[in-house]
């Protein structure tokens, strides 16, 4: 059997959650089945990925319809393919059209959702309409659909109300335990400008809207001023929501010490030590299907202080393996708390509460790495993936 996968991202190109999976998912089905790669982007050595840009007839379009010119490009070479499996919108419709192009199935993982993403439409203008489009028909025609949590399964039934609900399956992301792992490094974090001595907080992901960044910065304003602070933080949708984040910044900085803001993609050994470093981990986001981010933190025996939306409250054991916040949420899809304050008060509290008892968090971290290794191993993820393959075949 030879899947071809497609994804937008895929090493050394690699912005966010979709990119980490489909790299690590890719490397462990190898291990049974042929596996193509047809990524955007630059040239790749890897056996087995083939890359590609941008038509040069479509430089100057709208970024969505930039997307579907190489979409067409990679359907055309899925030939002698036995599945296509694509990963998020900018995918979905090479593998749509492929599977029609050369009858064969078409496996769609979803990520994240559209209709679950409306601030998309500041990135992309009318393009948004396009995605939208693209990613709700590829759906509805897709042979099977792999949500990575039971979460993401409820929004994607909620969103496309036609799929039968016999189509989408639940497969976990997953985490490398050899990468991820508790590690200390003390000259890399005197490199960063990160105190080991001081009680930390640290947040990693993109700056979007969805990270919900703009809350925890309101949140770190009620904690103690001995707190550090690491924010990994980068690849701004807009530029309008990157100055809002470093606004934030600037005043935070304005009136407290250890506010360390890091906006370049740190390598994977680098990340481990930042976070093997810090006392606790934040995920503020008010949507997030499953957020691998977490899974990295607590391999390296981090506690997770995390928004209980999407999949986050399947990955975090509320107060064994972290402290899930509450929200409650406009129903509009933007996610946005219906009462901002609180929501933004009850984070603070939650990681006072961790921030305040060392030993706790520390057993929770311990926790953690224990439920990442029995729960989301990529081996386990890969025969899951398979056996959806084969009974489509």
């Amino acid at each position: 059997m030879r899947v071809d996968v497609i994804s937008r991202e895929y090493p050394p190109e690699v912005y966010g959650g979709a990119g980490v999976h489909v790299a690590e998912l890719v490397k462990a089905l190898r291990g049974s089945i042929d596996v193509v790669v047809r990524a955007f982007g630059a040239p790749r050595d890897e056996p087995g990925v083939f890359s590609y840009s941008t038509p040069a007839e479509l430089s100057d379009a709208n970024p969505a319809l930039k997307t579907l010119g190489t979409d067409l490009e990679i359907a055309n070479d899925v030939a002698g393919a036995d599945v296509v499996h694509s990963h998020t919108w900018y995918a979905n419709a090479a593998g749509q059209i492929a599977a029609r192009l050369h009858g064969i199935p078409h496996v769609v993982t979803a990520h994240s959702l559209e209709p679950l993403r409306p601030w998309k439409a500041e990135q992309l203008g009318g393009g948004y309409r396009l995605s939208s489009w693209i990613e709700k028909t590829s759906f509805e025609s897709a042979d099977a659909v792999i949500a990575v949590s039971h979460g993401m399964r409820r929004d994607i039934l909620r969103s496309y109300p036609s799929l039968d609900p016999e189509r989408v399956s639940v497969v976990y992301n997953g985490i490398d335990l050899d990468k991820w792992h508790p590690e200390r490094d003390d000259d890399v974090l005197a490199e960063l400008g990160i105190d080991a001595d001081r009680p930390t907080v640290v947040f990693v992901g993109r700056i979007t809207r969805q990270k919900g960044l703009p809350y925890l910065l309101r949140a770190i304003e009620k904690l103690s001023p001995d707190v550090q602070v690491v924010l990994c933080a980068g690849a701004p949708d807009t530029p309008e929501i990157l100055e809002e984040v470093a606004g934030g910044v600037r005043e935070l900085q304005k009136t407290r010490s250890g506010i360390v803001w890091i906006d370049r993609l740190l390598d994977t050994r680098t990340l481990s030590v930042v976070l093997s470093s810090a006392t606790v981990f934040v995920c503020p986001s008010v949507y997030e299907p499953l957020g691998i981010v977490n899974l990295e933190a607590m391999a390296c025996g981090l506690p997770v202080v995390g928004t209980a939306t999407g999949g986050i409250p399947e990955v975090v054991d509320d107060g064994v393996t972290g402290v899930l916040v509450h929200i409650d949420q406009l129903q509009d899809g933007t996610g946005t708390p219906v009462d901002p304050d609180r929501f933004v008060a009850d984070l603070a509290a939650a990681l006072t509460r961790v921030l305040d008892d060392p030993e706790w968090a520390r057993s929770m971290g311990r926790a953690g790495r224990m439920r990442a290794e029995s729960t989301f191993s990529w081996a386990q993820i890969a025969v899951e993936t398979e056996r959806i393959y084969r009974s489509l075949l």
